[in-house]
């Protein structure tokens, strides 16, 4: 008796079925649904967000523009340089154990867009120290379509990430990547909290959905109990719920999605951030009614692999108790 072959409507069955006990079946339906309805769309639900990302033509297009001023090969080859920078948080009421601590923050790798540039990646982060590592979404190149070559590509990446691993996922991000993501290795949090341990003291870590194209982030699922008074970080892919997060009263807020513009004109100055959010949260350290954020302008490229006026970056951030 032979056994009956998997045929694609019986993965995808079984797919969702493991998504819901995942994930719940409200929230794997929702997503599942929209990502089949909306994914490839170049404006978002009700024309409020434009997504330059699934205009088919912009990459050639911006390529033909950059070698038409001789900018793409420059552009290019600074994609591929990343620069490790350091951030300080500075939390007063941080538990003693935690001082020192550091968190490798990567985002925005899109790993199967370019593979210099995830060589370049893993090449960085190979001789770094660091605590956690926590990745604020958008792995995939493209926002629909297959997902197994940026799979492939993170398979790779984890192999150089050491220790633990918390992930959220971007607007360019299936949920249909998260069971294949944790079996890597990676831990998803899809509106939800872990603790941190460490010496008997605990901070505890947040993430959600994304909150940029798909609106299925769930702050209240996240947080409701994460214990009051404890130190508590949330990553999000985008920024633009940074006033959601800060009535939360969470403390820390990591997120990407923006890439600092990718593009900008001299001085770092984004022609599009593709965030609805004010420019001093597009890239870099901001405060906002207590909440101490990082938007970082990630280590990949979209649309098009090149990066002007607006380095590629591995973060790490360090929790102090410390003065500023």
């Amino acid at each position: 008796m032979t056994a009956r072959a998997h045929t694609p409507e019986s993965q995808d069955e079984l797919l969702e079925y493991r998504l819901s006990l995942r994930l719940g079946p409200v929230h794997a339906r929702q997503r599942l649904g929209i990502e089949r309805e909306a994914e490839a769309r170049v404006f978002g639900p009700n024309y409020k967000s434009f997504h330059l990302e699934n205009l088919t033509s912009a990459p050639g297009f911006i390529r033909f523009c950059l070698q038409l001023v001789g900018l793409f090969r420059r552009g290019q080859n600074n994609s591929r340089r990343l620069n490790t920078t350091s951030n300080h948080f500075h939390i007063p009421d941080l538990p003693e154990s935690f001082e020192g601590y550091r968190i490798l923050h990567l985002t925005d790798l899109h790993v199967d867009m370019d593979e210099a540039n995830l060589q370049a990646v893993i090449d960085r982060i190979s001789s770094l120290e660091y605590d956690l590592c926590v990745l604020t979404g958008d792995y995939r190149r493209l926002t629909w379509g297959p997902v197994d070559e940026a799979l492939e590509g993170m398979a790779q990446l984890r192999d150089a990430i050491r220790g633990d691993a918390y992930a959220v996922l971007g607007n360019h991000d299936s949920i249909r990547m998260v069971p294949a993501l944790e079996d890597m290795g990676y831990r998803l949090l899809m509106n939800e909290h872990v603790p941190i341990h460490l010496n008997g003291e605990t901070i505890y870590l947040a993430g959600v959905d994304d909150a940029h194209f798909y609106k299925v982030h769930n702050l209240h699922r996240a947080g409701d109990d994460i214990p009051l008074g404890n130190i508590s970080i949330l990553l999000s892919h985008t920024p633009e719920i940074f006033r959601e997060a800060a009535h939360a009263g969470y403390d820390i807020f990591l997120c990407g999605h923006t890439h600092g513009g990718q593009i900008c004109l001299p001085g770092g100055i984004p022609v599009t951030l593709d965030s609805d959010c004010p420019r001093a949260l597009g890239r870099g350290l901001w405060r906002m009614n207590g909440m101490q954020g990082y938007t970082s302008p990630g280590s990949g490229t979209s649309v098009i692999n090149v990066r002007l006026n607006c380095p590629p970056e591995v973060t790490i951030h360090t929790l102090t108790r410390g003065p500023e």
